[in-house]
């Protein structure tokens, strides 16, 4: 019976390339799927583009994975797919050229898809009467909430959450390594195995397999006991975590991991994942099929080895997930330390003299956050602040946040920190350095006609 294996390679642009070097080393893999991309991950890389136009996409994923380890890919004929093309996915594809060149890797294929930018095409589809519902706000009388009018003009990106079809013909054209931009997480992962099996576009029950496989993969390491809620102490080895490996036939779903390295794949890693981003478990939407996964069933096998069954699928959405990412103003971020005793005490009192100040300045700030680090950071409203629990602090951090549309009201509050040291109560510490006021970037989550993409796969060989 014939058994695909797929290694989830990457959680995030950031991560760590150890645990997928080590699949390519000792697992018995096909293919490697590596997700580079969150929501503002492509805020962030348009800015870079804006910069400097050679930039935009994930340079890690030539300069530490390819480099380390491409080679032996190549070898060993083991596919890569990534969506590492981020805003600027030729400049990704001229790099692994550049790559496979000096490698003298002769007959690589670069297969890479294009379509899902499409920031072009939105004045088109205004002109068309589309109104860019906000996923956020979407049934909500919220006076605030923010509309694609109020953001129009501060566009940075709008990405589509592309699906599976074109990754899948660039396998199919025999692609060592295929780059995406903003493809759907778990499309990566559906590709190949869409290709291996032969599953058609409409076997919504097999897509939705190799839907959930990706889900399960997508995020590296939280997937192998990373990030693991029910027992954390129980991972072994988490300095070598090891990400997690879906095998599938026709028939049969597993997760299980690679040999000789750290992590967990137990029903309860396997559960975490799973439910994952998931809204409505009977219809969980992604571009390439609606998932129904309330039935499903995650049952131990063996030491490291999960299986999954009883995913069901429904037809696709008419319309595609669109990120959005615009200018949404500026902040500042200041803090200072205090030891006890009265650390919290001391840390509010300094809070106070600050915002006395930014009054007699006459700040115009559109919010003002002012947490201690520590105590309710984290918590928040539901932070314990009894006089017991206050009295105990060795320590707190006041922080103090300010967000204002207009760029000079963040500044206000930025001499005023540091002075505090030797003008307020005693024991504060500045540290850190001086506070700058940095861009908010911020996303309005959307969605689009599916017919309003135009994706295409392309195709190079070194």
């Amino acid at each position: 019976m014939k058994k695909i294996a797929i290694g989830g390679g990457q959680g995030f642009w950031g991560d760590s390339p150890d645990a997928a070097i080590h699949m390519i080393r000792k697992a018995d893999i096909q293919y490697l799927a590596c997700d580079y991309l969150a929501e503002l991950t492509l805020s962030i890389m348009a800015r870079q583009k804006i910069k400097d136009p050679s930039k935009g996409y994930a340079p890690d994923f030539v300069t530490r994975l390819l480099k380390e380890a491409g080679r032996e890919t190549f070898e060993k004929k083991i596919r890569i797919i990534t969506n590492a093309g981020g805003m600027n996915v030729q400049g990704c594809v001229d790099a692994i050229k550049a790559w496979a060149e000096n490698e003298n890797l002769k007959g690589y294929k670069i297969g890479y898809v294009t379509g899902d930018d499409i920031k072009d095409k939105i004045p088109q589809l205004i002109a068309d009467g589309w109104e860019f519902p906000s996923m956020d706000t979407a049934g909500s009388n919220d006076p605030d909430g923010v509309t694609f009018s109020d953001i129009k003009d501060k566009i940075y990106n709008c990405n589509a959450y592309i699906g599976h079809e074109q990754i899948q013909k660039a396998i199919a054209d025999g692609a060592d390594t295929v780059i995406t931009g903003r493809a759907a997480d778990s499309a990566l992962f559906l590709a190949p195995f869409a290709h291996e099996f032969g599953w058609a576009d409409d076997d919504w029950d097999n897509l939705a397999r190799g839907i959930m496989a990706g889900h399960l993969l997508e995020c590296g390491g939280q997937g192998a006991g990373g990030n693991f809620m029910y027992d954390w102490r129980s991972v072994p080895d988490m300095e070598h975590l090891g990400f997690p490996i879906a095998e599938l036939t026709e028939d049969t779903f597993e997760i299980t991991k690679a040999p000789d390295c750290g992590g967990l794949i137990s029903e309860q890693s396997v559960k975490e994942q799973f439910l994952y981003e998931v809204l409505d478990p009977a219809n969980y939407y992604t571009p390439d099929v609606n998932v129904d996964l309330s039935h499903a069933t995650i049952t131990q096998k063996g030491e490291n080895r999960v299986s999954v069954a009883g995913i069901k699928g429904k037809e696709r959405p008419d319309t595609i997930k669109l990120c959005v990412g615009y200018h949404k103003g500026w902040k500042t971020v200041s803090m200072l330390s205090f030891a006890w005793p009265d650390a919290y005490e001391k840390a509010r009192y300094c809070a106070d003299i600050i915002m006395k100040k930014m009054k007699e300045r006459g700040m115009k700030a559109n919010d003002v956050h002012i947490s201690f680090i520590g105590l309710d950071s984290l918590h928040l409203g539901v932070a314990d602040k009894s006089p017991e629990t206050i009295a105990r602090l060795n320590e707190c951090v006041m922080r103090i946040a300010v967000f204002s549309e207009d760029k000079a009201e963040c500044a206000k509050i930025i001499p005023e920190i540091s002075p505090l040291q030797l003008n307020g109560p005693q024991g504060a510490s500045f540290f850190g350095g001086r506070a700058h006021v940095q861009e908010v970037m911020a996303l309005y989550p959307t969605v689009i006609p599916r017919d309003a993409l135009t994706v295409e796969s392309h195709i190079i060989t070194v």
